[in-house]
């Protein structure tokens, strides 16, 4: 190297380290794993677990089945006479028009929560500012019992499609938010320290190094919200008992059909399995790396 290379002064900020996998982020109620247990080819095991599930479902159905039988149907029912109900609300069209009632705000409000979640998260984990000016209210508003202001917010919104949405907004904003900050304050500080080293701008800053570093954090969020919203529009839909599946389930129980009350209650089951795994699909795809450590 000459002089006057070695001179030469550096006027690109070099580009982060690639991310090194975090510790996998832990839902609330679910047990560490070991990253050091052995595993064979993915395909094998997906398959494997697969059929664990099936087997496990199987077992399950056909024991409801053989008992559920000979108890009174006011009180309980039993998967051939809940099919049976899907049929009958599916072909009067109660049921299309129920799911795509929940849905649409649903979709909506869980939306709405995303967008204004991780903006809000990255703003309150990045400045100590942000953190003392409005961290004490996602915290309180994490603890709150949302259910304690739908009351409220039928007052402000009405019984229809607004109310709904708000719930959920509700409902969803605060796992999303503070999973986010969680990830915002795991990134390593060395890091952040090569990126002012090189004068780089703060957008930079967060676009390349923070943002990245975060992913698995914010998807940990997106996921324990696609729980939270359904839980949201089933308890808006129990308070406006206007529409919904929620609204099938409150007019069913009225009528004692206890078959008909189970048929949403199945749908909404299988329908946060679907999504969970949708969103985790999406993390496997977006963060490659925390798959592979998290097992």
């Amino acid at each position: 190297m000459t002089g006057k290379e070695a001179t030469k002064p550096m006027t690109q900020m070099p580009e982060a380290p690639t991310p090194q996998p975090n510790p996998r982020p832990v839902t609330p109620g679910e047990p560490a794993r070991s990253t050091r247990r052995w595993r064979g080819p993915a395909k094998s095991v997906a398959t494997s677990n697969t059929v664990i599930a099936l087997a496990s479902a199987a077992l399950l159905l056909s024991v409801w089945e053989y008992f559920g039988r000979d108890v009174n149907p006011i009180f309980a029912s039993h998967p051939t006479a809940i099919v049976g109900a899907f049929g009958r609300l599916f072909e009067d069209g109660t049921l299309p028009g129920a799911f795509f009632d929940s849905m649409r705000p649903m979709a909506v409000g869980y939306g709405i929560a995303a967008a204004v979640g991780i903006p809000l998260g990255l703003l309150i984990g990045r400045y100590r500012t942000a953190e003392a000016a409005l961290g004490f209210y996602v915290t309180g508003g994490y603890a709150t019992p949302m259910v304690a202001f739908i009351p409220l917010l039928m007052l402000w919104f009405g019984l229809g499609f607004a109310v709904k949405v708000a719930v959920v907004v509700l409902m969803t904003l605060f796992p999303i938010v503070i999973n986010t900050w969680a990830g915002v304050q795991a990134v390593p500080k060395t890091l952040i320290e090569v990126g002012q080293t090189f004068v780089a701008p703060q957008s930079a800053i967060m676009r390349k190094i923070i943002l990245p570093a975060t992913v698995p954090y914010i998807m940990t969020g997106l996921r324990l919200g696609v729980g939270r919203a359904v839980i949201g529009i089933v308890i808006a839909e129990f308070f406006s008992a206007i529409g919904g599946l929620g609204g099938v389930i409150i007019r069913s129980g009225q009528r004692f059909d206890t078959a008909s009350l189970f048929v949403p209650i199945v749908i909404l089951m299988v329908l946060g399995i679907g999504l969970t795994k949708a969103v985790g699909y999406l993390e496997s795809r977006v963060a490659p790396w925390q798959r592979e450590t998290s097992g």
